[in-house]
């Protein structure tokens, strides 16, 4: 019997650990539905790729030739997942129309499409971009769409359809358990070490995306608050970021200006176990990246999320802290920091309906694409934590891959930025020139003029 192949569209390439988080999640909870269904490891596979199988040039240049690629991916597959990525997103990135060309792409070959726990931008009647979507959403091919944050506009987005939609769980609520071989047990604090609080940073630039009038003065005096703050109260804290080159940017640069003591900065975060052991270690969180408060929560460490976007506080009122978000009017030291005390104080609560929800709706949709007429019933929670495959430690070829991908990157945008720096720099130069022109130009006019002048008044 042919294998069933299942090709998993993730922003695994992501610098942000958080989105490599969430594909080593959603492979296990693939694995374990499989397993759940009755299918051995020999009788499917998994073709994991970047949710950007459509590329940016093609979207640029719209060259069929550069959809060759992704035709063969997914003409090569029984079923798509889109796993945890904010696939609709069309604000002020492009996921959407990558989204658009694969649903058509999977529409043509008859491949059915399940969306899950993905991130859902709110839905505009009003805007191209949002009703384009709606109408690839529309295609036979999807089967089932849930999401992490936003129902009420997935809803509006299927609303002339009967696809199955619902609200689950982040994957990486389950980290705990498909990382379960490669944090360290969490241990109490020791009689008289001071407690450690981790401080997660972001991009200068992620305010103003939002339309938030913040930028990177003030997030650095805000870290710098909280550290004297946290000190002042016999904290220890640890700077991080969850990975993208971006923060790691601002990170550097708060470190260098402000001479914090390098033994509280992690510099780089490169995988998901390095970022999983940095939370792991600490007893309460400060973060604005969204996934190291949701892997936070998985670890059972309590957590406050800076509200930068809708997705933060949908997920803190998912897990039943909507306090935990703090919105941009209270960022400062004196509201974030008893907030977070009162979290550590009560800790965490997890519901395992919830957890298991992302679980649960996937078994569902992949169930009715292999098995429709089968009586299997999903595991339980105490079953997920032995059934589901552990991700295994990053190999050191995984890691040099993945330092490589971040690395170009990096090195693109410092090529962008320093072409921009010497074209303004090429400018100014020319106004200069341009204007010293000028000026001699009306000097010798002037001259000339006084010299005619006086001429006349002594002739």
């Amino acid at each position: 019997m042919a294998k069933f192949r299942i090709l998993l569209l993730t922003n695994r390439d992501s610098d942000n650990v958080g989105d490599q988080i969430i594909e080593g999640s959603v492979l296990s909870i693939i694995k374990g539905i499989m397993s759940n269904l009755g299918l051995t490891p020999d009788e499917y596979s998994i073709n994991s790729r970047a949710a950007d199988i459509v590329s940016k040039k093609f979207l640029k240049t719209g060259d069929p030739k550069l959809l060759e690629d992704a035709k063969e991916a997914i003409s090569n597959a029984d079923l798509i997942i889109f796993g945890g990525a904010p696939l609709f997103n069309y604000k002020y990135q492009s996921f959407y129309r990558r989204t658009i060309t694969t649903l058509e792409l999977a529409n043509e070959y008859n491949v059915p499409v399940i969306f899950s726990s993905i991130g859902v931008e709110s839905y505009d009647p009003d805007n191209p971009k949002s009703q384009a979507l709606k109408a690839a959403l529309e295609l036979p091919c999807v089967r089932q769409i849930t999401t992490r944050d936003d129902l009420e506009s997935l809803r509006k987005y299927t609303e002339s359809t009967d696809i199955p939609v619902a609200r689950v769980a982040d994957p990486a609520v389950l980290a705990d358990i498909v990382y379960r071989d490669v944090a360290t047990p969490r241990t109490l604090p020791a009689v008289g070490r001071a407690k450690t609080i981790g401080l997660v940073v972001t991009r200068a630039g992620i305010f103003a995306d939002n339309g938030i009038s913040w930028n990177e003065s003030k997030q650095r005096r805000f870290w710098l608050d909280i550290i004297a703050q946290l000190t002042e109260r016999g904290y220890d804290y640890r700077l991080f970021t969850t990975g993208h080159f971006s923060d790691e940017v601002f990170l550097d640069a708060l470190f260098r200006k402000k001479k914090i003591p390098a033994r509280n900065v992690v510099f780089t975060v490169n995988t998901p176990d390095e970022l999983v052991q940095e939370l792991n270690e600490c007893d309460g969180v400060i973060a604005f990246r969204l996934h190291a408060s949701i892997t936070s929560f998985a670890y059972s460490v309590p957590s406050i999320g800076l509200s930068w976007n809708f997705k933060v506080p949908y997920f803190y009122d998912s897990i039943g802290y909507s306090e935990r978000a703090v919105p941009p009017e209270q960022w400062n030291a004196e509201a974030v920091i008893p907030a977070l005390e009162r979290a550590m104080v009560s800790g965490i609560d997890r519901d395992e309906e919830f957890l298991t929800s992302v679980y649960n709706t996937l078994f569902e949709g992949i169930k009715s694409v292999i098995a429709p007429d089968s009586s299997f019933e999903p595991y339980s929670y105490e079953q997920l934590k032995t059934k589901l495959p552990p991700q295994p430690a990053t190999t050191a070829a995984q890691y040099k891959l993945r330092s490589q991908i971040k690395f170009r990157r990096t090195y693109e945008n410092y090529q962008r930025y320093y072409r921009y720096y010497l074209a303004a720099e090429r400018r100014k130069l020319e106004q200069v020139s341009l204007r010293r022109r000028l000026s001699q130009s009306v000097i010798g006019l002037s001259y000339r003029r006084v010299r005619g002048l006086f001429r006349k008044l002594f002739a």
